[in-house]
């Protein structure tokens, strides 16, 4: 049978919510193109309902997540990693198609090994942040870390794999679920990336990604009541950042203003640190 003539199944990306991907409640789509600005795709053009709706699956995912042991988050994260490098070349194609750099391998490899990274830390951050405080009595005065909750996150708006990464892993990786804007220009590495996670045994919410216009967005996901915590390090608009910031005070959100930081150097715990509350519990010693 020719094939010849024969047009090319041209793919519509969509939102990634509670474990599926569902089409955006408005129907609306726009068009992705690469750095030198060649046509790639389609992507959804998320809106308010979807924001709502990632965050009502996020909430939905906490608890499990958060009861989960340390040491299977760290299983999961690992697994993630395993499956973006069963991909390595489809990743690296499309980050040099989203940031002009080719080859992107190099990138690829740092977010695969950025995930490895974590998933490490999952059963160690607590001996960091936590522990036994010494305190003049008969008593135990132990401190332990606990997730914030649900967080919202603006991907950078650059690094379209490498810093996706780097903002998703440490907030989840400490019992947090995430409601994600992927950058507008540079969406399908994270759309890609959503694919992953939806076979890798992360249960269903904990990781929310949403496409479109993050200035769209962003208002919605900052002034929810429901998010305990907000990431601006992709918001790339002073004036925006600003209305993000007074938003997310309504409810006294945590928030990490926004950054472009050298995404390639060692993260450190920062960041996992600035999502994680303590509580410290006091114990008789008896006698």
């Amino acid at each position: 049978m020719s094939t010849e003539g024969r047009l090319a199944v041209r793919k519509t990306y969509k939102l990634f919510i509670g474990g599926a991907f569902p089409r955006s409640e408005s129907g609306r789509s726009y068009q992705v193109q690469s750095a030198s600005g060649d046509f790639l795709a389609n992507a959804a053009l998320g809106s308010r309902k979807d924001v709502r709706d990632a965050v009502k699956a996020a909430r939905a995912a906490t608890g499990k997540w958060s009861g989960a042991t340390a040491y299977n988050r760290g299983q999961i994260l690992y697994r993630v990693a395993e499956m973006l490098e069963g991909r390595r070349a489809q990743f690296a194609a499309e980050v040099a198609d989203a940031e002009g750099v080719d080859p992107a391998f190099d990138l690829v490899d740092a977010a695969i090994d950025r995930w490895v990274w974590y998933a490490g830390w999952a059963d160690k951050i607590a001996q960091v942040h936590g522990g036994a405080n010494p305190v003049a009595g008969p008593y135990f005065n132990l401190s332990a870390p606990e997730p914030t909750g649900v967080v919202g996150v603006v991907a950078p708006a650059r690094s379209s794999l490498l810093g996706l990464v780097s903002v998703i892993a440490p907030a989840i990786v400490t019992g947090n679920t995430v409601v994600v804007l992927a950058s507008t220009e540079r969406p399908l590495p994270a759309v890609t990336l959503s694919e992953v996670l939806a076979t890798s045994d992360l249960p269903g919410g904990v990781v929310n990604i949403l496409t479109g216009a993050v200035a769209e967005m962003a208002p919605w996901l900052a002034a929810h009541m429901d998010v305990n915590a907000i990431d601006l390090t992709g918001v790339t608009d002073p004036t925006l950042a600003k209305a993000l910031e007074a938003a997310a005070a309504e409810n006294l959100k945590r928030v990490i203003r926004p950054s472009d930081p050298d995404w390639g150097a060692d993260p450190g715990v920062t960041r996992m640190l600035s999502l994680l509350e303590v509580k410290t519990v006091w114990h008789p010693k008896g006698v």
